[in-house]
């Protein structure tokens, strides 16, 4: 294989609109579909990619090691560009090719030999998927503890928050002040620091918002914010894709309210809301089930033997 056709490229903010063409070629329906999720951790990974007109190939670093993710590419082209991106693997970085958060289309459509290659799902990573008519109004018996934990929210601050729509301009200090004071007061243990640089990475993505395309809001409590959320609407697939939601966690009520609030106002078209994963952290994993997903987005590791 010849890859002089293939440019290679460290992930900037300016590479947007170069590369929304590529994300437009298939929809996962999974978070790493969006090519601003791929902004926001691209220091974690240390994102580079490799195109040409038909590809994007994807080249990541996994606990110290290269890897590569899902090409973004037509459906039908995807058997086709998972080998060129193994033959680049092999041929030039000379090692051999894993292949990370694959969704279980791609997955069927590359049908790698489970002779030559490892398949492993990888439940840290599966997104959750919810009905977002149920998010905006917690209708039904499933939601009842999060529409009494919204009542109680409304009682103590009903004559006192505020939804507001947020932009970088205004408010990437405010924002990052909240964030930084949320992170202190969680005191999440995670071995991978992922949350450190899920910060870094918001910060990233406020700070190059004139490239960048999602949106934001906050719930205000006396005139201080106390929710934030970020998230980016697929209209192909009329799906709410939240990629940050974080909240006081001492206001009863406050986290299921932004999340509501924010689909109300920003997103009230989508069918489905997809909030990501939750990187195998217990805590997170307890509270995405209980918001009653009606799927989980499966996705896998593909290793050469």
């Amino acid at each position: 294989m010849n890859f002089n056709d293939f440019i290679k490229e460290d992930l900037m903010p300016s590479h947007y609109d170069l590369l929304l063409p590529y994300f437009k070629k298939r929809y996962s329906h999974t978070v790493d579909g969006i090519l601003t999720s791929a902004f926001m951790w691209k220091d974690y990974y240390q994102t580079q990619f490799l195109r040409n007109d038909e590809a994007l190939l994807w080249l990541v670093t996994v606990d110290g090691k290269i890897g590569s993710q899902t090409p973004m590419c037509e459906e039908d082209k995807l058997a086709h560009y998972f080998h060129v991106t193994e033959q680049y693997f092999n041929q030039v970085l000379g090692k051999k090719m894993v292949m990370y958060l694959v969704d279980k289309d791609a997955l069927e459509k590359i049908a790698p030999d489970p002779d030559k290659y490892e398949i492993i799902a990888d439940r840290r990573y599966y997104d959750y998927v919810y009905d977002a008519k149920k998010m905006m109004t917690y209708s039904g018996k499933a939601y009842h503890k999060k529409k009494n934990h919204v009542n109680a929210f409304l009682k103590n601050y009903g004559d006192r928050y505020e939804y507001r729509p947020l932009n970088c301009g205004d408010h990437h200090d405010e924002i990052m002040d909240f964030l930084r004071k949320w992170e202190e007061e969680r005191d999440i243990k995670d071995e991978f620091n992922r949350v450190d640089y899920e910060l870094n990475g918001i910060d990233f993505v406020l700070t190059n918002c004139r490239y960048l395309n999602y949106k934001m809001g906050g719930i205000y409590i006396d005139g201080q914010l106390e929710a934030f959320s970020l998230g980016v609407y697929g209209h192909a697939e009329r799906t709410a894709y939240i990629h940050v939601e974080k909240a006081n966690p001492n206001i009863r009520g406050l986290y299921p309210f932004i999340s509501q609030q924010f689909l109300l106002h920003e997103f009230p078209d989508a069918l489905y809301v997809n909030r990501e994963d939750d990187m195998g952290l217990e805590g997170l994993r307890k509270s995405k089930m209980s918001y009653n997903p009606i799927l989980l987005e499966e996705k896998y590791e593909i290793r050469q033997k």
